[in-house]
């Protein structure tokens, strides 16, 4: 048991930005789209002319964290901020991409990395703290939270990023093998939680069903992934409930499960 507070959740998902974006039941809201594409994120910077597209919505999570948080940049940057990262796959795009070009080259190959993501958003927020990559669905965001709050209870980090990113368009026929993993419609989506110290203690185990709070996220936002629990968490947010939250998340047959809750 650990001590944890959510400080502040950014979300973008194909639905818009936010929780009151999503609607209220995506199969419907999708209209037969199998995938429903998030818009290419505006952030600044030469840097970014060609970074990839799952690149620019890590970043803009971020800075949609630190909107809703009402902090700045400089509130993160430093060895203080734990990063930790998780998608499916975010890097399948620039992996297809890189395969397929007539002359594949030096200057893309970095983005075929799974580390291409939280390393564009480390260096943009200046984050030099713990970092971790989970690689795997809505499971693997419940460990990704976990270990964030162990790095907190340890003294790892002052304050911890959890982010998630999920893109499909690029890469629909690959998704398309895996009908046991993924049920459309497909939502691209961004998602990132700052988590602290606090009061809430937060317990982690396997769970035999998917929590209401999944179910419902599921629902409203579709097939995100990886995203999912940090949707499910920003619903719970949206609905006050920040001293009773249990995320649950399944990816390949395995379902655990994360409660938060006052001690």
């Amino acid at each position: 048991m650990t001590g944890a507070a959510v400080a502040g959740i950014g979300l973008m998902t194909g639905w818009g930005d936010g929780v009151s974006a999503l609607p209220v039941d995506a199969t419907t809201a999708a209209a037969g789209r199998r995938v429903v594409t998030l818009e290419r994120a505006a952030v600044e910077g030469e840097r970014f002319r060609r970074a990839t597209r799952e690149c620019r919505l890590g970043v803009a999570a971020v800075d949609a964290l630190l909107r809703d948080a009402g902090l700045g940049r400089d509130d993160l940057r430093g060895p203080g901020t734990g990063l930790l990262y998780v998608t499916a796959g975010a890097y399948a795009a620039s992996n297809l991409a890189f395969i397929a070009a007539e002359s594949p080259g030096a200057l893309h190959f970095p983005y075929t990395a799974p580390s291409a993501v939280p390393g564009e958003v480390a260096i943009e927020f200046g984050l030099t703290g713990a970092y971790e990559i989970l690689i795997g669905g809505a499971a693997a965001t419940i460990d990704a939270l976990w270990r964030a709050a162990l790095l907190l209870a340890r003294g790892r980090c002052a304050r911890a990023l959890v982010l998630a990113v999920e893109t499909f368009a690029e890469c629909e026929d690959l998704c398309s093998r895996g009908r046991w993993l993924v049920r459309p419609p497909l939502v691209e989506s961004a998602a990132c939680v700052l988590l602290g110290p606090g009061p809430l203690a937060a317990a982690y185990g396997p769970v035999p069903e998917p929590s209401p709070l999944e179910i419902r996220a599921r629902a409203r936002a579709g097939e995100t992934l990886a995203c999912a629990p940090l949707i499910a968490l920003a619903l719970a947010r949206a609905a006050g409930d920040t001293e009773g939250v249990r995320l649950t998340g399944e990816w390949r047959r395995r379902r655990v499960g994360l409660t938060l809750e006052a001690r």
